[in-house]
């Protein structure tokens, strides 16, 4: 309340930690300003909260892995948001999604898909939410990090190098014929050699370098790897009727291939094999490599892993294992002999 000082009235108002105060000639100057000056603080303090639904958290997301990461990996996880908007409403606000909530839609998808799929899909989900944590103010307590599902995951079927050799021979063009060379020779990932340009490709030094994604973070890194005699003489050979900046285009668009499953499919049936993709190349020459004693740190650098456990992943360690196993004493050089009462039980049977 104002109150009068030195013929003079104050009028004063507090806010937070300051106080404003000033000097009239009347009370009711005074009280009228102390009024306005309250009202004018109740209004900039009501803020009006802007109410983040999953749809909008899923968009601002979305768009942040178009710029970062490679287009497999954001139709996957596009994909997985188009799943889970059919379980949980896409206009629910974000405070409202619950660890139920999260659990039914996996569960679902692990009912009907697999286990291994519920996982990624948690995976994603798990990320998206960080992601808004950090970047959309979402409640720190994320309600995607439920409970991992059992997993069945099948074994990836790898080629015999034989049926590779059948598959490249029904190829049609000398461009595909290079380009599932490439593939076996350079052990490339599906990615690599689809965005691969001539620039790319050096005769010189006969030296090849790809591009990839696979590092912490998403950064697009590249490696350089020696070209085969083989390679190196079907890459030239490739270069002479090319007129594209892309090493392997595709004849309809003149762009790099997002994906070739159907071509390899009907080129497995040409040759009466059982069908295997571009990736199962990339694992028999992991294998290849290994029957022919390669060191294990040579095969990490020519499939460019970070570590070495992923490498042992890729192949089937039996063959180097089973010479370490052989060291192992054997049943016969330490058998026990036979009681002397068997032994003479034994000679009377004879």
């Amino acid at each position: 309340m104002p109150y009068k000082r030195n013929g003079k009235w104050l009028a004063q108002v507090r806010t937070n930690d300051q106080t404003k105060r000033m000097t009239f000639l009347t009370k009711k100057e005074a009280q009228e300003w102390e009024v306005d000056q309250k009202r004018q603080l109740q209004k900039s303090a009501r803020q009006v909260i802007h109410i983040v639904c999953l749809l909008e958290w899923a968009t601002s997301y979305l768009t942040y892995a178009q710029a970062k990461f490679i287009r497999q990996t954001w139709n996957e996880k596009r994909s997985m948001f188009k799943g889970f908007f059919k379980v949980v409403p896409s206009d629910l606000p974000v405070e409202r999604l619950t660890p139920g909530k999260v659990l039914s839609f996996l569960q679902e998808q692990a009912l009907s898909r697999s286990g291994y799929s519920a996982n990624k899909d948690r995976k994603n989900l798990v990320a998206a939410w960080n992601w808004g944590i950090k970047y959309m103010g979402l409640p720190a307590l994320n309600p995607c990090l439920v409970d991992r599902f059992p997993e069945e995951r099948q074994k990836r079927y790898v080629p015999p190098e034989s049926d590779f050799w059948k598959v490249y021979n029904v190829a049609e063009s000398d461009q595909d014929r290079a380009m599932l060379l490439a593939y076996l020779h350079l052990a490339a990932r599906r990615s690599e050699i689809f965005n691969l340009r001539w620039e790319d490709v050096d005769f010189s030094e006969s030296r090849i370098r790809l591009y990839t994604r696979k590092r912490e973070g998403g950064s697009l890194e590249p490696d350089w790897l020696p070209l085969t005699e083989d390679l190196y003489l079907a890459m030239l050979q490739h270069s002479q009727s090319s007129e594209s900046d892309w090493v392997f285009p595709s004849p309809q668009s003149g762009l790099p291939y997002y994906q070739r499953n159907r071509w390899m499919h009907r080129l497995c049936e040409l040759a009466k094999v059982k069908r295997f993709g571009l990736h199962g190349i990339r694992h028999l020459t992991a294998r290849i490599l290994a029957k022919s004693d390669v060191p294990m740190i040579d095969i990490q650098a020519i499939l460019r892993h970070k570590n070495l456990s992923t490498t042992e992943r890729y192949i089937e360690r039996l063959a180097s294992l089973r010479p370490a196993l052989m060291v192992l004493p054997r049943i016969k050089s330490h058998q026990r002999e036979p009681p002397a009462q068997a032994k003479k039980m034994g000679n009377q049977s004879k």
